[in-house]
């Protein structure tokens, strides 16, 4: 069966997340969206290890709320954020651990506690520790531990990002790193952007969520071909790098994420590589140095054209909006009004939102959605939308109807 998979969520114990969030409401808000197996997020924080332990069971490959309660099963999960200098540099390095079981979680926080980690104060860890230096003391916990570089492009706090990352995978974990076996793509970027790295062949290339609310859920996922969810054999598709299970990747529209191109916030600029350059990599309107976004980063590390073949053994991916966005576009209206939400819980009421998106039918659309709707889905389906990029933390926009409905951007005006 296709096992649709989001392995990067957080708690409402880790900074700027929802309280709201809770096991339970996980475990009900994925069944809405179509999400067969969630990450945990934030196993580390020792209160949010104690609801695990309290709500959550292990059952055969994964973890399941007690009681039977959902059908939801549970991978355990955390990301950490590794803030240490290396050659000169800061680096600020964000990571997703995957655990096999409990047993590896509460090792790996004796194990960080006794180093000087403060594992109480965010559910997503500060700590001073190389990552090179991380990963081998996950793996000398237990070699089933995976560990996968987050949103490997992001500027701030990614493996490659422009501010204080790496322009390898063997610069940052040297002979360690043949036990990265995948690396997450984030929302500014998709496969073919990262095809154009031929050092990335080797690698799968993961998305998930890194949901900070549960509405967010799902907003990237995997797809494999499993019997059920399975650490194990999730594992084994990633360590034998087995594409013929590796179903698919679901992703944003790699322009929505906030930090695609370079730009400005605070004064509402962005350009692309090319305008960076002639502009010698200030804004036009402060002479503040520009945000390089990912866009950018790529075309510096590429080694390939853009748009390259897909490499052997790489899964395919279809690209999404989520289904309040793709509501609000076609009604007209704002994403948080209430007809908006009306229309959002009559159409989870009949099936979930990746079924929908992906699967239904035109016709049978028809039967369930307006027409309008109908309509988005289908250009959403074709890849006929329209997208304003995000840059420096500022999320981009993207519609299906309406060849007017972007604002002018003033990238364009200069």
């Amino acid at each position: 069966m296709k096992i649709i998979s989001d392995f990067h969520i957080h708690s409402r114990y880790s900074r700027a997340c929802s309280k709201s969030i809770t096991i339970p409401g996980i475990a009900k808000a994925c069944e809405k969206k179509g999400i067969q197996w969630v990450a945990t997020g934030d196993c580390l924080h020792p209160a949010w290890r104690q609801e695990i332990g309290e709500m959550l069971e292990q059952g055969e490959g994964a973890l399941y709320l007690r009681d039977n309660l959902s059908p939801t099963a549970f991978c355990l999960s955390a990301e950490v954020s590794c803030i240490y200098k290396r050659g000169e540099k800061t680096r600020r390095l964000h990571h997703v651990i995957l655990f096999p079981d409990l047993k590896s979680v509460d090792k790996t926080i004796g194990k960080l506690a006794d180093r000087g980690v403060n594992l109480k104060s965010d559910g997503r860890p500060i700590m001073g520790l190389d990552s090179e230096e991380l990963l081998k003391l996950l793996l000398d916990v237990d070699d089933k531990i995976l560990m996968i570089p987050a949103h490997a492009w992001t500027p701030w706090f990614a493996i490659f990002g422009s501010k204080s990352g790496f322009d390898s995978l063997e610069e940052c974990f040297g002979e360690n790193s043949k036990y990265i076996y995948a690396i997450e793509t984030g929302l500014s970027s998709d496969p073919p952007m990262n095809w154009r790295i031929s050092a990335l062949d080797r690698l799968f290339l993961v998305s998930n969520s890194d949901a900070h609310s549960l509405e967010k859920l799902g907003r990237e996922a995997n797809v494999f071909e499993m019997d059920r969810p399975s650490y194990q054999e999730l594992r084994r598709i990633l360590v034998e790098h087995d594409s013929s299970k590796f179903i698919e990747t679901l992703e944003f529209f790699p322009e929505e994420g906030m930090y695609h191109v370079d730009g400005h916030a605070d004064c509402k600029f962005w350009c692309e590589p090319e305008k960076t350059s002639k502009l010698g990599g200030r804004c036009p309107n402060c002479g503040k140095l520009l945000t390089v976004g990912v866009l950018s980063r790529v075309n510096d590390l590429a080694d390939r054209p853009v748009n390259p073949p897909k490499p052997p053994n790489s899964p395919p991916f279809r690209s999404l909006v989520p289904l309040r966005e793709l509501i609000a576009d076609a009604l007209s209206k704002g994403k948080t009004t209430k007809t908006v939400e009306t229309e959002l819980v009559s159409l989870l009421k009949k099936s979930s939102e990746f079924e929908l998106l992906l699967n239904v039918d035109e016709k049978s659309l028809h039967e369930i959605c307006k027409p309008e709707i109908v309509e988005s889905i289908m250009r959403m389906r074709r890849k006929e939308v329209e997208i304003r990029p995000g840059y420096d933390g500022v999320y981009g926009e993207v519609h299906i109807r309406g060849a007017n409905s972007l604002k002018p951007a003033q990238q364009n005006l200069l």
